[in-house]
């Protein structure tokens, strides 16, 4: 059963993971944002990196000890394993009122963090806000053609699967409340390196006995004001094969009773 307690969140902490990133990180970009908030905390999680990711990350934090940290990984286990680590971390080092992850990439700009903030400030019955990159008027959202369909074969696939009516799974930036069920979710370890998302929304509709309308309620997409492919993803085309196989997977874990 989910937790009702919902505390307005001013104690955050983003999960940043890391994997190769020394030549693609705006560190620039995290010091704009460090010096000009101090209301969220971010946990860079080095994920096995082969290059001197491990320095930047340092040489990053530095000057942020208060507001900044890394958590080393000694060898590379993929990206939801260094999110789950670093959400059970964060959930165990510091007092949080709500735990997310951040792509490094910051395909998903900074500048975002105050109206995912926002959404879990107004709306106390809201656990999960996913950003949700979509291409409206007056937005900038950028995606290559071909990631884009593949891209909304995949949403629907994975709406179906959740029986969830839900846009974008995928997309690197999420907040969550932090309350039992959270723990819960990020327990173990996942089933999918890169969808994930999906099992995380699988693990929460198991949680509360496949209560649709109860999803429904507790999870907010907040559609994004710009979001960009940037150079140098790890995620290629060939990977949508694996991640529907993921899906097959998830399914008869979790949702099939």
């Amino acid at each position: 059963m989910f937790d009702s307690h919902a505390a307005i969140p001013s104690r955050v902490c983003l999960i940043v993971p890391c994997y190769n990133e020394a030549d693609r990180l705006d560190t620039q970009a995290f010091h704009d944002y460090f010096a000009a908030h101090a209301n969220v905390r971010f946990l860079f999680v080095n994920d096995g990196s082969l290059d001197s990711t491990s320095t930047v990350l340092e040489e990053l934090c530095a000057g942020y000890a208060d507001r900044s940290a890394v958590l080393e990984c000694k060898s590379n286990a993929g990206k939801a394993e260094a999110v789950r680590k670093g959400v059970l971390h964060a959930i165990a080092q510091y007092d949080l009122d709500a735990v997310g992850y951040w792509d490094a990439d910051l395909a998903t700009p900074l500048d975002a963090i105050p109206g995912f903030l926002e959404v879990l400030t107004r709306m106390p019955a809201i656990h999960m806000v996913f950003g949700s990159r979509v291409q409206l008027l007056g937005r900038s959202v950028k995606r290559s053609a071909l990631r884009h369909y593949l891209g909304r074969v995949f949403a629907t696939v994975a709406s179906s699967t959740l029986r969830l009516a839900i846009y974008d799974t995928q997309c690197g930036a999420k907040l969550f409340r932090v309350n039992e069920d959270t723990k819960e979710v990020f327990r173990d370890p996942f089933l999918s390196r890169w969808v994930f998302d999906v099992e995380i929304l699988a693990r929460y509709s198991k949680r509360c006995g496949h209560d649709g309308a109860h999803m429904q309620s507790c999870i907010y997409e907040l559609p994004l004001e710009a979001w960009s492919d940037v150079a140098g993803s790890k995620v290629k085309p060939s990977d949508f094969f694996r991640a529907m196989l993921d899906l097959t997977r998830i399914k008869l874990r979790y949702l099939i009773s």
